[in-house]
Protein backbone atom coordinates (compact mmCIF):
# COMPACT_ATOMS: atom_id res chain seq x y z
CA UNK A 1 0.00 0.00 0.00
CA UNK A 2 1.73 3.54 -1.08
CA UNK A 3 -0.19 5.80 1.33
CA UNK A 4 -0.77 4.87 5.23
CA UNK A 5 -2.95 8.57 5.49
CA UNK A 6 -6.20 7.11 4.27
CA UNK A 7 -9.00 9.65 4.71
CA UNK A 8 -11.65 8.70 7.69
CA UNK A 9 -14.92 9.22 8.08
CA UNK A 10 -16.10 7.28 11.69
CA UNK A 11 -19.45 6.53 12.40
CA UNK A 12 -20.71 5.44 15.90
CA UNK A 13 -19.08 6.05 19.13
CA UNK A 14 -15.93 8.51 18.92
CA UNK A 15 -12.52 7.40 19.14
CA UNK A 16 -9.80 9.40 20.91
CA UNK A 17 -7.97 11.69 18.64
CA UNK A 18 -4.62 10.12 16.96
CA UNK A 19 -1.19 11.15 18.11
CA UNK A 20 0.75 13.26 15.63
CA UNK A 21 2.45 11.76 12.68
CA UNK A 22 4.59 14.62 12.63
CA UNK A 23 7.16 13.08 15.03
CA UNK A 24 7.46 9.38 13.07
CA UNK A 25 9.57 9.02 10.25
CA UNK A 26 6.55 9.00 7.41
CA UNK A 27 8.51 6.13 5.73
CA UNK A 28 8.21 3.83 8.63
CA UNK A 29 4.19 4.36 8.47
CA UNK A 30 4.51 2.84 5.07
CA UNK A 31 6.67 -0.50 5.80
CA UNK A 32 5.74 -3.19 7.99
CA UNK A 33 7.26 -2.58 11.57
CA UNK A 34 11.16 -3.68 11.33
CA UNK A 35 11.13 -4.94 15.14
CA UNK A 36 8.40 -7.40 15.43
CA UNK A 37 8.22 -10.81 14.65
CA UNK A 38 7.24 -12.46 11.65
CA UNK A 39 6.00 -16.15 10.68
CA UNK A 40 8.95 -18.09 8.46
CA UNK A 41 7.38 -21.55 8.32
CA UNK A 42 5.94 -24.56 9.84
CA UNK A 43 8.47 -26.17 12.21
CA UNK A 44 8.49 -29.13 10.64
CA UNK A 45 9.57 -27.71 7.95
CA UNK A 46 13.26 -26.57 9.11
CA UNK A 47 15.43 -29.69 9.75
CA UNK A 48 19.04 -30.41 11.13
CA UNK A 49 19.71 -32.26 7.82
CA UNK A 50 18.69 -29.09 5.41
CA UNK A 51 19.15 -25.52 4.71
CA UNK A 52 15.91 -23.74 3.72
CA UNK A 53 16.48 -20.14 2.12
CA UNK A 54 13.22 -17.62 3.04
CA UNK A 55 12.29 -13.80 1.74
CA UNK A 56 11.33 -11.72 4.68
CA UNK A 57 10.93 -8.22 4.15
CA UNK A 58 13.41 -7.98 1.63
CA UNK A 59 16.20 -10.16 3.16
CA UNK A 60 17.14 -13.18 2.22
CA UNK A 61 17.37 -15.88 5.42
CA UNK A 62 18.57 -19.27 5.67
CA UNK A 63 17.55 -21.40 8.32
CA UNK A 64 18.10 -24.51 9.75
CA UNK A 65 18.68 -26.81 13.08
CA UNK A 66 21.36 -27.57 15.28
CA UNK A 67 22.42 -30.59 16.71
CA UNK A 68 20.28 -29.55 19.71
CA UNK A 69 17.44 -29.19 18.18
CA UNK A 70 17.26 -25.63 18.62
CA UNK A 71 16.55 -23.58 15.01
CA UNK A 72 18.96 -20.57 13.92
CA UNK A 73 18.79 -18.12 11.48
CA UNK A 74 21.56 -16.37 9.27
CA UNK A 75 21.60 -13.93 6.44
CA UNK A 76 21.78 -16.17 3.52
CA UNK A 77 24.99 -14.18 1.84
CA UNK A 78 28.78 -15.05 2.79
CA UNK A 79 30.95 -12.46 2.97
CA UNK A 80 32.90 -13.48 0.69
CA UNK A 81 31.70 -13.28 -2.49
CA UNK A 82 27.81 -12.81 -1.89
CA UNK A 83 27.34 -16.59 -2.47
CA UNK A 84 24.07 -18.14 -0.99
CA UNK A 85 25.27 -20.26 2.34
CA UNK A 86 21.94 -21.79 1.53
CA UNK A 87 22.89 -23.50 -1.68
CA UNK A 88 26.09 -24.75 -0.01
CA UNK A 89 26.82 -28.23 3.01
CA UNK A 90 25.18 -28.06 6.51
CA UNK A 91 26.28 -30.66 9.14
CA UNK A 92 24.43 -29.26 12.13
CA UNK A 93 27.49 -27.57 13.39
CA UNK A 94 28.19 -25.56 9.95
CA UNK A 95 27.16 -24.28 6.89
CA UNK A 96 30.02 -24.19 3.82
CA UNK A 97 29.99 -21.98 1.13
CA UNK A 98 29.91 -23.56 -2.26
CA UNK A 99 31.98 -20.73 -3.79
CA UNK A 100 35.41 -20.97 -1.72
CA UNK A 101 34.70 -23.59 1.10
CA UNK A 102 34.52 -20.95 3.23
CA UNK A 103 32.88 -22.33 6.71
CA UNK A 104 30.63 -20.77 9.39
CA UNK A 105 29.08 -21.49 12.89
CA UNK A 106 25.30 -21.93 13.59
CA UNK A 107 26.33 -18.53 15.56
CA UNK A 108 27.42 -16.80 12.41
CA UNK A 109 31.08 -17.08 13.02
CA UNK A 110 33.25 -17.58 10.47
CA UNK A 111 35.57 -20.83 11.53
CA UNK A 112 37.51 -21.32 8.44
CA UNK A 113 38.87 -20.37 4.88
CA UNK A 114 40.47 -23.01 3.33
CA UNK A 115 41.92 -21.31 0.54
CA UNK A 116 44.68 -19.39 3.10
CA UNK A 117 48.63 -20.03 2.48
CA UNK A 118 49.99 -21.32 5.83
CA UNK A 119 52.04 -17.71 5.17
CA UNK A 120 48.55 -15.72 5.04
CA UNK A 121 48.04 -13.51 8.47
CA UNK A 122 44.87 -12.58 7.99
CA UNK A 123 42.30 -13.01 11.10
CA UNK A 124 39.19 -14.57 10.16
CA UNK A 125 37.90 -15.37 13.08
CA UNK A 126 36.43 -11.31 12.74
CA UNK A 127 34.43 -12.15 9.94
CA UNK A 128 31.02 -13.07 10.92
CA UNK A 129 27.61 -13.59 9.24
CA UNK A 130 24.23 -11.42 10.46
CA UNK A 131 22.72 -13.38 12.85
CA UNK A 132 18.51 -12.99 13.78
CA UNK A 133 16.58 -13.86 16.52
CA UNK A 134 14.62 -16.95 15.99
CA UNK A 135 11.84 -18.57 18.41
CA UNK A 136 9.47 -21.57 17.84
CA UNK A 137 5.49 -21.32 18.70
CA UNK A 138 2.20 -23.09 17.74
CA UNK A 139 4.27 -25.04 15.31
CA UNK A 140 5.73 -22.14 13.32
CA UNK A 141 9.25 -20.70 13.62
CA UNK A 142 9.46 -17.10 14.38
CA UNK A 143 12.01 -14.66 13.32
CA UNK A 144 12.58 -11.18 14.27
CA UNK A 145 14.49 -9.15 11.08
CA UNK A 146 15.28 -5.93 12.75
CA UNK A 147 18.61 -4.53 11.83
CA UNK A 148 19.40 -1.69 13.76
CA UNK A 149 20.21 -0.81 17.20
CA UNK A 150 18.33 -2.21 20.47
CA UNK A 151 14.85 -0.47 20.52
CA UNK A 152 13.23 0.10 24.01
CA UNK A 153 9.80 -0.99 24.82
CA UNK A 154 7.98 -4.67 24.14
CA UNK A 155 7.21 -6.34 20.99
CA UNK A 156 4.23 -8.15 20.46
CA UNK A 157 4.14 -11.75 21.74
CA UNK A 158 4.54 -14.60 19.34
CA UNK A 159 0.84 -16.71 19.08
CA UNK A 160 0.86 -19.45 21.04
CA UNK A 161 -2.08 -22.21 20.89
CA UNK A 162 -3.09 -23.04 24.57
CA UNK A 163 -4.43 -26.74 24.34
CA UNK A 164 -2.77 -29.68 22.51
CA UNK A 165 -3.93 -30.03 19.21
CA UNK A 166 -4.54 -33.28 17.46
CA UNK A 167 -4.26 -32.44 14.28
CA UNK A 168 -3.27 -29.19 12.23
CA UNK A 169 -3.39 -27.85 8.67
CA UNK A 170 -1.27 -25.06 7.38
CA UNK A 171 -1.49 -23.73 3.90
CA UNK A 172 0.59 -20.94 2.83
CA UNK A 173 -0.59 -18.62 -0.11
CA UNK A 174 1.94 -16.04 -1.33
CA UNK A 175 -0.34 -12.69 -2.69
CA UNK A 176 1.22 -10.02 -4.50
CA UNK A 177 -0.05 -7.16 -2.42
CA UNK A 178 1.69 -5.02 0.16
CA UNK A 179 1.78 -5.67 3.56
CA UNK A 180 -0.46 -3.21 5.15
CA UNK A 181 -3.42 -4.03 2.66
CA UNK A 182 -3.05 -7.57 3.31
CA UNK A 183 -3.02 -7.42 6.98
CA UNK A 184 -6.03 -5.23 6.36
CA UNK A 185 -8.27 -7.96 5.35
CA UNK A 186 -7.15 -9.79 8.89
CA UNK A 187 -9.57 -7.56 10.28
CA UNK A 188 -12.15 -5.94 7.86
CA UNK A 189 -15.63 -8.01 8.73
CA UNK A 190 -17.31 -6.72 5.76
CA UNK A 191 -15.59 -8.45 2.75
CA UNK A 192 -16.43 -11.83 4.47
CA UNK A 193 -20.32 -11.89 2.96
CA UNK A 194 -19.07 -10.62 -0.66
CA UNK A 195 -15.11 -12.03 -1.03
CA UNK A 196 -15.90 -15.81 1.19
CA UNK A 197 -19.93 -16.40 0.20
CA UNK A 198 -18.98 -20.20 0.00
CA UNK A 199 -21.63 -23.07 0.17
CA UNK A 200 -19.57 -24.67 2.88
CA UNK A 201 -18.60 -22.01 4.83
CA UNK A 202 -21.77 -18.74 4.85
CA UNK A 203 -24.57 -19.91 2.24
CA UNK A 204 -26.70 -16.97 3.46
CA UNK A 205 -27.01 -14.42 0.54
CA UNK A 206 -29.05 -11.99 2.93
CA UNK A 207 -26.91 -9.18 5.09
CA UNK A 208 -27.63 -8.99 8.80
CA UNK A 209 -26.78 -6.45 11.03
CA UNK A 210 -23.81 -7.62 13.82
CA UNK A 211 -23.39 -6.16 16.58
CA UNK A 212 -20.00 -7.45 18.40
CA UNK A 213 -18.07 -5.63 21.47
CA UNK A 214 -14.04 -5.36 20.58
CA UNK A 215 -11.56 -4.81 23.91
CA UNK A 216 -8.24 -3.55 23.89
CA UNK A 217 -5.59 -6.43 24.32
CA UNK A 218 -2.21 -6.05 24.26
CA UNK A 219 -0.60 -4.88 20.93
CA UNK A 220 -4.28 -5.51 19.37
CA UNK A 221 -8.02 -5.91 20.04
CA UNK A 222 -9.92 -8.84 20.62
CA UNK A 223 -13.60 -9.35 19.72
CA UNK A 224 -15.13 -10.74 22.82
CA UNK A 225 -16.22 -14.35 22.93
CA UNK A 226 -19.74 -14.93 21.91
CA UNK A 227 -21.92 -17.46 20.79
CA UNK A 228 -22.91 -17.92 17.35
CA UNK A 229 -24.99 -19.96 14.62
CA UNK A 230 -24.37 -23.56 14.34
CA UNK A 231 -26.01 -23.32 11.43
CA UNK A 232 -21.74 -23.67 8.78
CA UNK A 233 -21.44 -27.01 8.64
CA UNK A 234 -17.76 -25.97 9.83
CA UNK A 235 -19.80 -25.18 13.50
CA UNK A 236 -21.61 -27.86 13.04
CA UNK A 237 -18.87 -30.33 13.21
CA UNK A 238 -18.13 -29.05 16.83
CA UNK A 239 -21.37 -29.58 18.07
CA UNK A 240 -23.60 -27.64 21.01
CA UNK A 241 -23.31 -24.17 20.39
CA UNK A 242 -19.91 -22.78 19.92
CA UNK A 243 -18.21 -19.62 21.53
CA UNK A 244 -15.94 -17.95 19.65
CA UNK A 245 -13.45 -15.09 20.21
CA UNK A 246 -11.22 -13.63 17.11
CA UNK A 247 -7.97 -11.53 18.58
CA UNK A 248 -5.79 -9.08 16.25
CA UNK A 249 -2.70 -8.51 17.13
CA UNK A 250 0.60 -6.57 15.44
CA UNK A 251 2.38 -6.67 12.92
CA UNK A 252 0.17 -9.40 11.23
CA UNK A 253 -1.54 -11.94 13.40
CA UNK A 254 -5.51 -13.14 13.59
CA UNK A 255 -6.43 -15.51 16.40
CA UNK A 256 -9.68 -17.15 15.87
CA UNK A 257 -10.37 -19.38 18.74
CA UNK A 258 -13.34 -21.52 18.90
CA UNK A 259 -14.44 -23.75 22.07
CA UNK A 260 -17.63 -25.81 21.95
CA UNK A 261 -17.57 -27.76 25.84
CA UNK A 262 -14.66 -29.52 25.76
CA UNK A 263 -13.84 -29.55 22.11
CA UNK A 264 -11.51 -26.67 20.97
CA UNK A 265 -10.64 -25.47 17.39
CA UNK A 266 -7.99 -22.43 16.42
CA UNK A 267 -7.83 -21.14 12.80
CA UNK A 268 -4.75 -18.88 12.71
CA UNK A 269 -3.73 -16.67 10.19
CA UNK A 270 -0.31 -15.15 9.70
CA UNK A 271 1.01 -12.20 7.12
CA UNK A 272 4.49 -12.30 6.30
CA UNK A 273 6.29 -9.41 4.09
CA UNK A 274 8.33 -11.25 1.70
CA UNK A 275 9.52 -7.62 -0.39
CA UNK A 276 7.49 -5.09 -1.94
CA UNK A 277 3.69 -5.90 -2.30
CA UNK A 278 4.70 -9.29 -1.81
CA UNK A 279 3.38 -11.13 1.32
CA UNK A 280 2.97 -14.55 2.63
CA UNK A 281 -0.54 -15.75 4.01
CA UNK A 282 -0.53 -18.03 5.97
CA UNK A 283 -3.72 -19.82 7.38
CA UNK A 284 -3.61 -22.65 10.26
CA UNK A 285 -6.10 -24.94 11.26
CA UNK A 286 -5.71 -26.68 14.52
CA UNK A 287 -7.67 -29.30 16.27
CA UNK A 288 -8.60 -31.57 19.97
CA UNK A 289 -10.64 -34.06 18.30
CA UNK A 290 -8.78 -37.39 16.89
CA UNK A 291 -11.80 -37.58 14.50
CA UNK A 292 -11.50 -34.72 12.56
CA UNK A 293 -7.97 -35.70 11.16
CA UNK A 294 -10.44 -38.05 8.55
CA UNK A 295 -11.29 -34.94 7.27
CA UNK A 296 -8.33 -33.40 6.69
CA UNK A 297 -8.22 -34.53 2.72
CA UNK A 298 -11.79 -32.51 2.51
CA UNK A 299 -10.35 -29.66 4.44
CA UNK A 300 -7.68 -28.51 2.79
CA UNK A 301 -9.47 -27.68 -0.71
CA UNK A 302 -11.62 -25.95 0.98
CA UNK A 303 -9.11 -23.84 2.80
CA UNK A 304 -7.24 -23.07 0.14
CA UNK A 305 -10.14 -21.86 -1.92
CA UNK A 306 -11.21 -19.77 0.84
CA UNK A 307 -7.56 -17.92 0.98
CA UNK A 308 -7.45 -18.04 -3.00
CA UNK A 309 -10.52 -15.46 -2.61
CA UNK A 310 -8.02 -13.28 -0.54
CA UNK A 311 -5.60 -13.52 -2.97
CA UNK A 312 -7.41 -12.69 -6.03
CA UNK A 313 -8.96 -9.65 -4.11
CA UNK A 314 -6.17 -8.44 -2.79
CA UNK A 315 -4.33 -8.54 -5.97
CA UNK A 316 -6.76 -6.66 -7.96
CA UNK A 317 -6.93 -3.79 -4.93
CA UNK A 318 -3.27 -3.16 -5.29
CA UNK A 319 -3.53 -2.93 -9.18
CA UNK A 320 -6.03 0.06 -8.03
CA UNK A 321 -4.08 1.44 -5.09
CA UNK A 322 -0.82 1.66 -7.25
CA UNK A 323 -2.71 3.98 -9.62
CA UNK A 324 -3.93 5.79 -7.06
CA UNK A 325 -3.02 5.34 -3.45
CA UNK A 326 -5.37 6.58 -0.76
CA UNK A 327 -8.43 4.88 0.56
CA UNK A 328 -11.64 5.73 1.74
CA UNK A 329 -12.33 4.11 5.05
CA UNK A 330 -16.10 4.81 6.23
CA UNK A 331 -18.42 3.58 8.58
CA UNK A 332 -18.25 1.54 11.56
CA UNK A 333 -17.47 -1.60 9.68
CA UNK A 334 -13.99 0.00 8.90
CA UNK A 335 -12.55 0.86 11.98
CA UNK A 336 -10.76 -2.03 12.94
CA UNK A 337 -8.77 -0.49 9.70
CA UNK A 338 -8.08 2.48 11.39
CA UNK A 339 -7.56 0.51 14.56
CA UNK A 340 -4.67 -1.11 12.89
CA UNK A 341 -3.04 2.06 12.05
CA UNK A 342 -3.09 3.40 15.32
CA UNK A 343 -1.63 0.71 17.16
CA UNK A 344 1.34 0.85 13.97
CA UNK A 345 1.67 4.34 15.00
CA UNK A 346 2.00 3.56 18.82
CA UNK A 347 4.56 0.51 18.37
CA UNK A 348 6.58 2.94 16.60
CA UNK A 349 6.74 5.95 19.10
CA UNK A 350 7.21 3.48 21.94
CA UNK A 351 10.31 2.03 20.36
CA UNK A 352 11.56 5.63 19.22
CA UNK A 353 11.06 7.12 22.97
CA UNK A 354 12.41 3.59 24.36
CA UNK A 355 9.00 2.82 26.67
CA UNK A 356 6.70 0.28 26.90
CA UNK A 357 3.44 -0.01 24.35
CA UNK A 358 0.55 1.97 25.25
CA UNK A 359 -2.41 0.49 23.49
CA UNK A 360 -4.71 3.63 22.31
CA UNK A 361 -7.77 1.86 21.94
CA UNK A 362 -10.98 1.97 24.00
CA UNK A 363 -13.48 -0.78 24.85
CA UNK A 364 -16.16 -0.33 21.78
CA UNK A 365 -19.36 -2.11 20.79
CA UNK A 366 -19.24 -1.46 16.71
CA UNK A 367 -22.51 -1.93 14.00
CA UNK A 368 -22.31 -3.34 10.70
CA UNK A 369 -24.38 -5.42 7.61
CA UNK A 370 -22.75 -8.70 6.85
Amino acid sequence: MQSNSPRQARDGERSPAPEPEAALDPDAMRQPLANAWYCVGPSESFSSTKLRAVDLDGEQIVIGREASGDVFALRDRCPHRGMALSKGRFDENGLTCPFHGWRFGTDGRCRDVPTLSSSDQADFSRIAVQRFPIRESAGFAWVNPHLGPPTGGDLPAVPDLGFKAAGRLVLELVVEASFDLTTLSLVDPGHVAFVHDSWWFRPSKTLREKVKTFTPTPHGFTMTSHGTATSSPVYKLLGGAPQVEIEFRLPGVRLERIEAGTRRVANYTFATPLGRNRTMLTNALYWNMPALNLLKPLARPLMRQFLTQDQQVLQHAQAGLDRKPTMVLFGQGDLPSQWYFRLKREALAAQAEGRTFRNPLVQQQLRWRS
